[in-house]
Formats: structure tokens, sequence, C-alpha cells
């Protein structure tokens, strides 16, 4: 979604002042000249491409081309809540428990290379995840799986270690994309760059960092309504100008996640005073969230009173107005706007404005007369160009209460996933894109006993009651309750501090469509959905 782990995990790569970034989950969109309505469209994105092996591949820039490569066995369709059918004809639980799950494949499924799909490439592609267990893949997501059985070419069962109703929302996301055996081995990467698999568009060619052509599938069977020819992805990574200036001159026809805060705002008012010269600007909201993550374990961040002045002095206001240019909207929970069970327990519980005496009081009552001196670690292209100044922001904001002496470090992304896996950090950034639009992916993945913060948190009554009792339930609306309860302990304990959730943003011109279809609280970008119609 989020956009790589640290840990496990989808990372966002945030929005910031060079990039509408991961931070959003949308679609910048601007058209070039010319075409027809079933010609090849030339996307341009500021993402990068972790791996071309799903089993290894955790970040947006992969999952963005494992989407439309590959198919999972349920998807989901535009603004659907629920996921439905795609590679499987139908699926579902066989008992109330929800610890058996059967899936019927489609008949006459192929991948790219002409083999038959069957079931068992499904269990083949399942078990290759988990067994590889690549730290920059997804296989936590389907850590629940204990037995799987291909009684059939077509039938696959799942028997789950304990009950789990979001599993039909995992196998909808890119962990479970199906690869065919005879071309992924079990117990190792594919690294030559080359995708074999069963999706809308199959991979003719590819160079790292620079571009990826993908051309219609012709026999590619699935939920999908194809409305172009073929999608070439070119690479603009950490250079949102360069991306910018390729729009200008018409060499892409659309951008996805790069452009910068500037120039969006730019667009936009030029579109609502009716000089967007052809260009339409619109938005809407994302599920995409920002946090700072505090290490429990770290002699500073450990201690509540450090994090409960923190939280009092953090004004997100201030950040989204200075930094983000009110792209964003503030968030104070752990679950965003627009997901079930959202509430609002940072801000009931310190505020939405600066108090510095509340901040000063916290600290006292833990001994502490003098300045904090804090560190905040980022690294700055994978959560997007906006990481760097959005924490020297934060930064001030401590320092101008005159109850820190904060500072900023920033290391590149190896580095900085290293010391994130290490425990070396006691303040960090963490950007999320969420696998599928549920509750349980803003929840479990930060707070299970195994996380992918690694920060050392461990509430019992979370991991003992909450969480198994949510993960139970297939209402998901009667979920509601736990979810608030879980929200209110967060807050309370200070793991983590929410920061800002995205809002999507599409700037297309008048002949480029779909960009209302390709993204939404799924995170799931459709390359299918775009078209171009001239005249």
């Amino acid at each position: 979604m989020a956009s790589f782990r640290l840990g496990k995990g989808l990372l966002a790569g945030v929005l910031g002042v060079g990039v509408i970034g991961a931070i959003l989950a949308g679609w910048l969109l601007i058209g070039a000249d010319g075409g027809g309505e079933d010609e090849s469209i030339v996307m341009g994105t500021t993402d990068e491409v972790g791996s071309l092996d799903p089993a290894g591949g955790y970040n947006v820039g992969s999952w963005m081309i494992f989407n439309n490569t590959f198919q999972t066995l349920m998807s989901y369709q535009h603004g659907a809540t629920e996921p439905g059918p795609e590679a499987a004809q139908e699926c579902g639980f066989e008992d109330t428990e929800s610890t058996v799950y059967r899936c019927k494949l489609r008949s006459g499924l192929k991948f790219s290379n002409g083999n038959s799909l069957t079931s068992k490439d499904v269990a083949h592609s399942f078990n290759r995840t988990l067994r590889i267990n690549s730290p920059n893949g997804p296989a936590y997501l389907l850590a629940s799986i204990k037995k799987i059985q291909t009684p059939d070419a077509r039938t696959v069962i799942f028997r789950l270690k304990a009950p789990d109703a979001t599993f039909p929302a995992k196998i909808a996301s890119n962990a479970a994309v199906i690869v065919d055996h005879r071309e992924y081995p079990a117990d190792k990467l594919r690294k030559d760059h080359k995708i074999f698999g069963s999706g809308v568009y199959q991979l003719d060619e590819y160079e790292e960092k620079k571009r990826a052509v993908l051309t219609s599938h012709e026999a590619y069977k699935g939920s999908a309504e194809v409305k172009n020819s073929a999608m070439t992805v070119e690479f603009f990574t950490g250079e949102p100008t360069k991306l910018k200036k390729a729009l200008q001159a018409g060499e892409v026809d659309l951008a996805y996640r790069g452009l910068a805060v500037n120039d969006i705002r730019e667009l936009e008012t030029a579109t609502l005073a009716g000089e967007g010269d052809g260009v339409k600007v619109s938005n809407g909201a994302s599920a995409e969230v920002m946090h700072l993550i505090f290490n429990m374990n770290d002699p500073v961040a450990g201690k509540l009173s450090v994090r409960r002045a923190m939280a009092y002095l953090v004004d997100r206001n201030a950040l989204i107005r200075r930094v983000y240019q009110r792209t964003v909207e503030p968030l104070y929970s752990v679950i965003p706007t627009g997901i079930t069970g959202h509430t609002t327990p940072y801000f009931n519980d310190y505020g939405d404005r600066p108090d510095p005496d509340k901040a000063a009081a916290a600290l006292r009552a833990d001994g502490i007369t003098k300045k904090v001196k804090t560190t905040l670690w980022v690294t700055p292209n994978r959560f997007g160009p906006a990481t760097v100044p959005a924490f020297k922001e934060i930064a001030r904001q401590l320092n101008e209460s005159g109850l820190f002496d904060a500072d900023v470090k920033s290391l590149p992304v190896d580095e900085y996933n290293k010391g994130i896996q290490e425990g070396k950090f006691g303040f960090f950034v963490r950007g999320w894109l969420a696998d599928y639009p549920d509750p349980d992916i803003f929840v479990a993945p930060f707070f299970a006993k195994e996380n992918i913060v690694n920060n050392g948190y461990n509430s019992g009554p979370i991991n003992n009651d909450l969480l198994p009792a949510t993960n139970a339930e297939a209402d998901r609306a009667r979920t509601v309750g736990p979810y608030k309860k879980i929200q209110s302990l967060v807050a309370r304990d200070l793991p983590v501090l929410p920061l800002w959730q995205g809002r999507q943003y599409t700037v297309a011109r008048e002949n480029i469509f779909g960009s209302e279809w390709s993204v939404d609280t799924s995170t799931v970008p459709r390359f299918w959905e775009f078209s171009r119609q001239d005249g």
C-alpha cells in the first residue's frame, strides 16, 4: 500500500515537500497530447521497485507492478469494502469459527508464458513466501496459515492456525499473488527481473530504475475490464522536478505519486479559477498515514512522561500548513477516518493545540527539570521528500517549548531499516499504506507481539483479548467496540504518535479518463481503468 518494510509491513512513501508521496494513496494524472482510445499510456512515478519477486517485494513500487501483472484469489473492486472473486470463481469459510477457507478457481486460467494456473500454483505461491520469509517480503500477512490442501486442480483449502476473519482481505492483497510453480523456486527469490503472472498485463521489458513496459495479457480471465492496450511506467525515483518537467514536455501521460505539493496547489488553484488549460484537479479521502514511533526500550523514549510531553507539544495543524500545504489531514488515532471503528482518543487526551504547561507538568511529575535531548530519525526518500522537512518542523515545535533539545538525523533506507530492526533509535518515522481496508491492518502490524516497528510495546489486553476477539469476528461491524478499546489503550500508553492522514489527489487532462476508478482506500492501483479519448 502503506510505501518498504521496517521489519514487516507495507511502507508508505509519504507525501512531502517534494512529492505527493505515500501519504497520498492517490493518483496524480496529467495527459500528454495525441493518442487514441486503445493506445498505450505512459505513466511517471517517483516510487521505486524493491523486487519483482512477490515473495521479496513489499513496497509501493513493487506492489504497483504486482497488482497489474499477477492475480490474487480475491480482489477489491473500486469502492468495495469487501473483496470479491478474481482468480477464484468463489471463496468462503466452511466453518463458523473462520478457520477453514475454501476457494474454487476459474477454469482456463493461464500465466503469461502459456502455462496453466492450477491449485498447485496457488499452494506453491503461499508456501514459498512463508518459507523464504524475506525480511523485505510480506510473509507475515500469511502467518495464520497452518496447512494448504489441493484436492483437485481447481480447489484450494486453507486451514488456519486460529480464527482469522480478515483472511479474505489478506489474500486479496499482493502478499497473496499467484506465481507459476515451474518458474519460481520454492526456497529462493528470482533476481532476473522477469515476471510470469496471470494478471491483466504481462511484463515485456524492464530496466531497473528506468522503466517497465506492460502490455495486455491476452489470456487473462478475471474481474477487470481493460480500457487500454498497454502501460509503460517511467521511474523518476527521488526526482520530482524531473517528473514535473516530463509532464510539462508531454513525455508522460500521467504521474503516480510524484508531483510536488506546491505544483498540486498551483494546478488546483488554476482549475478552480477556470485557468487550468484543460487540466482537471480533484481530491478525496485516503487511508494512508504517518506516525512518530517511540522505542519503549530506549532510556529516553521509554519514559511515558517524555512521550506525553511530546504528545502535548506536537502541533499537527502547523505541520500540515507549513510543510504539506494542507494536502493532508491531522490524525488523532491509529485507525484513520473512513475505516471501521475510527475514534479520536489523541484529540480527547492531548488536544489539537500545543500545551506547554501540561507538557512541563508531565516531565516534572517524573523528576525531569532539564531539557530533554532527543534525536528524531528519518530516511529521506522512502517516505517521500517531505519527511525531513516535516520532522525538522516537529523538532522546531519541541524546541520552541523550551522543554526539549531535539534534532533530526537522516539515513539511507538500508541503514535506517537495519537501525529499526536492531532497536537503535528512540524516536523514528513510520509511514503506512494499508494492505487492505480493514481496521486490523492499522492495528495488528503495530501492536501485536511480533510487530513491524520493533519498538518493544506489548499490551496484554490488546494481544491476549482484543486482537483475538476482532480476528474471530466475521461481521466486521461488530468489531467496533474492541477497536475503540484498542485505540484508547494505545493513546494512553503512547507507543506511537499519529501525525496525519493523506488525501488522494487526481490531476488529469480532459482526454484522460478513469482516474476516479483507479485508486481507493483498498490502495490498489488499477492500470486497466485508464483510457485516453481524443476529439
